[in-house]
């Protein structure tokens, strides 16, 4: 067919119909408005077909269309009039008749039809119900929805057995969102015509949107019964078991929907949906495929197929779908958001914030997205676009609407907004119902068992700070589970981290019921979550209740706002008495710290100059290995003014991007510090990058959102770093640390008392010194760097929250003495 021209296919689909071969005649009429949507004669004969299936309101916009498309051609006029006539909507079809006879429209016996109309009048005036009945379907059309129902009332008044008037009553409720009393008055109709199909369907919507969700399905199911072919039955039970989350029979009902009717586009947009939900991506994109081949102006299908492709990691295929529902339609928030995600996961950060731009012009009140803009401009230290918005961050996902809540973090440091932003967050994203309540156990288990989830099962900073701990856990008294969320790359670290499980499964791909039900099988007795809110996050898994306690850890540094975390992992510096009602998690509080770290991590030995590094012979050196998008003008500026005081003092940063990179040299120039005094660092292998932070003299930490990891590198590699402690989880993480590790001097509290230690120390080698002594002393003998330690620390922290489970009571606070 590919070969045929439009004209020879509309030939062979008037023959088909002409010869009663209706499916097929169907099937090339589609074929046609596939290329042409607005093809007059494809147009015209489709609504023919419906016409002659009964399915006369299915008819009337295809009529439409082929009169707007070609309004010379009198059969045209002809049909759309007879069906109108045929609904009893008298009215418009005298209107549009009317319409015909002033143009001039010839070929057609508009005069028969002008006879017919005023056999119905005549025939009305002797059926007074069907009169008010017919009035009130005509109402209801222009939406004076009270009218409507006061004439269906008087129908009904003159003939109480009049099915039709109760159905369409029911349907003007329905659109009042009366609900209740539109299911009241489809019972009434089906009560006198219990085969009314229609009803039946109605009710199922009313339902539907009631929330009453099993009852809805009944009363599809129930329309089915009479009209085995009733296709959008079949379509809304999908729509009704995708909502409960009943992927599989979702996906069942919408291939039955399909097998009725092929090229049904929202069926398979639909399929695509729940198939990605199971985390079937290649069979979702071909769903959506199908969808927008027999939809070529489908955006939503185009958004869907991107945001799988997305998944995938196809960027390059996403960013070409969402383009796509751009063109179709211009003001696609959704699409701007994710089209700018996966521009961003490709790199190109200018052009995502561009897009995220662009976006923002259409809707400046899109919350999330301008939070994302703000995220990746600092990522790039566009400081100057961030000012512009200063005023707004701390509305930012704080009222109704959200926004992610780790994009704020390194905002403003304000632990307040930030649990409220969590707790937004939250509700919106993960709505769904737990799985039922697990019985607890009669007896302790011989083991506990213990599920760490994440996505950062591989060369990661939150791998490098778990892996000995895993290593050190009591295999007699827990039962250790690693469920691996994304990435499969086998490495010395992934081999690593996989031998220190007793039971490793890769669940990339599975759904987030599916690995919640997994880890139910397993028997987990408490669930980790080492993600929180950072990238790939596990969060649906924990929604639906894997495990019957579960603990936020390590990976995000703040409350999760959730009402499905129980635990919070922290210590007495990290969330000070004080502090904790701005965590909706109970605490586990640590003795000395909450970060765990790596004993038997190797510092290459590699001989390291700092010519290598590109730093001067002479000199003081000053370092920060943050990722870029936590350092703002706050700390900048005293870090320039340090520059200033300190001759010949470099400031020794990573390099995180080209524009971060470009723009941090800007930034000295416009504070008078020569640009060339501000070193990059590239990154390197982690024995590596520990042995190079030997060659600086000390570590300048960020404010709003502190090195976390970071810190720990440092100290582990005898490299001093000054903190000023915050408010929040983010900005308190290095004074938890440097306590830990007995350099309580090195953390400050205000801006002055931070300027002031980093110039005495720079300008006191022999105090630095001694403090470089205390530190290379305490490494071996202080509480961080035990991982041992911790580790049974950890371990009690465990036994505390299983124990308070088992015996019935409600997580509450749990402090692990030293």
């Amino acid at each position: 067919m590919a070969k045929l021209t439009i004209n020879q296919v509309l030939l062979q689909g008037v023959e088909a119909h002409k010869t009663g071969q209706m499916q097929k005649a169907h099937r090339l009429y589609a074929a046609i408005l596939k290329i042409q949507p607005k093809h007059p004669d494809a147009n015209h004969n489709t609504g023919l077909l419906a016409v002659g299936d009964g399915k006369i309101e299915l008819a009337l916009p295809f009529f439409k269309t082929a009169l707007e498309a070609n309004p010379s051609i009198a059969q045209f006029w002809y049909s759309h009039i007879v069906a109108l006539i045929k609904l009893g909507r008298l009215i418009d079809a005298k209107a549009l008749l009317d319409q015909a006879k002033s143009k001039g429209i010839k070929g057609a016996d508009f005069s028969q039809l002008e006879q017919r109309l005023n056999d119905e009048n005549k025939a009305l005036a002797n059926k007074p119900d069907y009169a008010h009945n017919n009035m009130g379907v005509i109402l209801q059309d222009q939406g004076n929805l009270e009218e409507a129902i006061v004439s269906y009332g008087k129908a009904l008044a003159i003939n109480p057995d009049y099915a039709d008037a109760y159905f369409n009553m029911g349907n003007a409720l329905q659109d009042q969102g009366n609900l209740e009393e539109a299911i009241v008055s489809y019972g009434k109709a089906l009560a006198i015509k219990p085969d009314y199909a229609d009803a039946y369907y109605n009710t199922g919507n009313a339902l539907k949107k009631q929330g009453n969700l099993e009852e809805a399905i009944e009363a599809y199911s129930k329309a089915l019964a009479i009209k085995p072919d009733y296709v959008v039955a079949y379509y809304n039970i999908g729509v009704t078991l995708q909502e409960q989350d009943n992927l599989e029979e979702a996906i069942e009902a919408y291939s039955k929907a399909l097998a009725i009717k092929p090229d049904y586009a929202d069926a398979h947009n639909n399929m695509g949906c729940s198939l990605k939900e199971q985390g079937n991506l290649e069979e979702a994109i071909e769903a959506y495929g199908k969808a927008v081949s027999l939809k070529p102006d489908y955006a939503v299908a185009y958004y869907n197929m991107g945001d799988a492709l997305q998944d995938q990691g196809n960027l390059e295929e996403a960013i070409e779908a969402f383009r796509k529902a751009l063109a179709i339609e211009p003001d696609y928030m959704a699409a701007y958001y994710n089209m700018a995600n996966a521009l961003k996961d490709q790199g190109n950060l200018e052009e995502a914030i561009e897009a995220y731009s662009k976006g923002l012009a259409i809707k400046p009140d899109y919350e999330s997205l301008r939070a994302q803009k703000l995220f990746w401009q600092a990522h790039i230290c566009d400081w100057n676009s961030i000012a512009e918005d200063l005023k707004l961050i701390p509305k930012l996902g704080t009222t109704t609407k959200y926004a992610h809540p780790f994009f704020l973090l390194t905002l403003e440091d304000a632990p307040e907004r930030h649990r409220t932003r969590s707790k937004i967050y939250a509700n919106v994203k993960y709505p769904q119902k737990p799985l039922p309540v697990q019985v607890k156990p009669s007896q302790k288990p011989g083991r506990i068992r213990i599920g760490y989830f994440s996505s950062d099962f591989r060369e990661h900073p939150v791998a490098y700070l778990i892996v000995n701990m895993l290593e050190q856990h009591n295999h007699n008294q827990f039962e250790i589970f690693g469920y691996s969320l994304h990435g499969s790359q086998q490495n010395e670290m992934r081999q690593r981290l996989t031998k220190s499980f007793d039971s490793f499964a890769n669940v990339e791909g599975m759904s987030d019921k599916a690995i919640a039900l997994q880890a139910r099988q397993d028997g987990i007795d408490i669930a980790v979550d080492l993600n929180g809110y950072t990238t790939h996050a596990c969060t649906g898994i924990f929604a639906y209740r894997a495990a019957p306690i579960q603990i936020n850890y390590l990976g995000y540094p703040g409350t999760m706002g959730a009402e499905f975390i129980d635990y919070i992992l922290a210590d007495p510096v990290l969330i000070p008495e004080d502090k904790r009602q701005h965590y909706s998690e109970q605490i586990i509080y640590l003795p000395n710290t909450y970060q765990p770290t790596d004993n038997t991590r190797a510092i290459s030995d590699k001989v390291i100059t700092r010519e290598d590094m590109g730093l001067p012979r002479e000199g003081f050196v000053f370092c920060c290995f943050n990722n870029n998008y936590k350092i703002s003008p706050a700390e900048f500026d005293i870090w320039m003014r340090v520059l200033k005081n300190v001759e010949g003092s470099v400031l020794w940063v990573l390099k995180s991007n080209i524009w971060a990179g470009q723009n941090l040299k800007r930034q000295a120039e416009d504070r008078g510090v020569n640009a060339e005094r501000i070193i990059f660092a590239e990154r390197l292998p982690q024995s590596e990058h520990l042995a190079r932070q030997r060659l600086a003299d000390l570590f300048l930490d960020t404010f709003n959102y502190n090195a976390h990891t970071t810190t720990s590198d440092a100290l582990w590699a005898g490299l001093p770093v000054i903190t000023k402690m915050g408010q929040g989880f983010a900005a308190r993480v290095a004074g938890s640390l440097l306590n830990a590790v007995g350099l309580p001097e090195l953390i400050t509290h205000n801006e002055e008392d931070y300027e002031a230690l980093i110039l005495e120390l720079a300008t006191n080698r022999k105090k630095l010194a001694k403090i470089k002594d205390t530190l290379e002393t305490n490494r071996l003998t202080q509480p961080l760097f035990n991982t041992e330690l911790y580790t049974k620390h950890l371990e009690e922290g465990y036994e505390q929250a299983y124990q308070n489970y088992f015996q019935g009571n409600l997580p509450k606070p749990i402090i692990v003495k030293k």
